[in-house]
């Protein structure tokens, strides 16, 4: 009988974030570049009878108060940890006999990577359970698959740039750690309705055709690990239409910028923003204007694994 496995599924931000141009499928290609954060949630896997349980637990943490890190996360099927037991049984021909638990400490619809890293700790731990899997090739496909953010979740890098869905990654090393405040509106923001935010704004720009945002040359690896040169390519092609949508957030990064943080941006499609300080008596200070107006996360990034 297997044993119990327990894995961490940490949270990203995205340094940066362009929308290329749209694949024959439907889907975005992109260029991001992926920070993992120490926030993370936690996933336990044990035997169980035929099929797939899942069970959802809230569990304190410093953005436990943002009221979505439990209740809005699917119970079924449409859970990405139990699509990816799905998927990865299927891989190895195997029916599933299994009983999840997540341990929820990151909320959804933030754009902080919570469910797509649930899905890879999923995948993870099955391959240690079991002591079979698919081969790192197709784990690393099933986790594109499942979607964008899924294939660094999966990796062990601390930073990496990914293109493509996400599929193909160049892992870097980490920036020094600094002090982060991360921000949590009350609201959501669904990825599929900033993609089509995205779309209708570019149509609209182009006189009907779906230009892409473009891409330029980045620094070489070795210098991604500075902030300095972090900060020169920091953007997100889903600030403008979500930030149209929800004009505070473009308030609350201008407030993030005038209070010191370098870089300042929405992680992912929102709707959470984070800024990066030098120090910690600059990000304190920062905390401080924003406490009691949105939730407020203040830790550090994760820094060299």
């Amino acid at each position: 009988m297997a044993e119990p496995v327990r894995v961490a599924a940490h949270a990203k931000v995205n340094l940066r974030l362009r929308v290329l141009a749209t694949e024959s499928g439907g889907y975005h290609a992109l260029e991001t570049l992926f920070l993992r954060l120490a926030l993370r949630d936690e996933v336990e896997l044990a035997p169980g009878p035929p099929g797939i349980r899942l069970t959802v637990e809230e569990e304190p943490g410093p953005l436990a108060g943002a009221g979505r890190c439990g209740e809005a996360v699917p119970r079924g099927e449409t859970n990405l940890c139990w699509r990816a037991a799905e998927a990865y049984h299927r891989a190895v021909g195997r029916e599933p006999a299994l009983d999840i638990l997540l341990r929820k400490r990151l909320p959804a619809g933030a754009g902080l990577g919570g469910g797509s890293a649930d899905a890879a700790a999923v995948l993870r731990g099955l391959e240690i359970m079991t002591g079979e899997g698919p081969g790192a090739a197709r784990l690393m496909a099933l986790a594109g698959e499942l979607g964008s953010d899924v294939p660094f979740a999966l990796s062990d890098a601390p930073a990496a740039l990914a293109w493509e869905r996400g599929r193909r990654l160049l892992p870097l090393p980490a920036p020094p750690p600094r002090p982060i405040l991360i921000l949590v509106p009350e609201f959501a923001v669904a990825t599929a309705e900033a993609y089509r935010w995205l779309d209708e704004d570019r149509g609209a720009a182009a006189g009907g055709d779906d230009g892409p945002g473009g891409a330029f040359l980045l620094p070489s690896a070795d210098r991604l690990a500075s902030w300095e040169e972090l900060d020169g390519v920091s953007v997100n092609d889903f600030e403008a239409p979500v930030f149209a949508h929800h004009p505070a957030l473009a308030e609350w990064k201008a407030e993030l910028l005038e209070a010191g943080a370098r870089p300042a941006l929405l992680s992912g499609s929102g709707s959470a923003l984070f800024g990066v300080f030098q120090g910690e008596a600059e990000r304190d200070a920062a905390a401080e204007r924003f406490e009691g107006r949105r939730e407020v996360a203040v830790l550090h990034t994760l820094g060299p694994a």
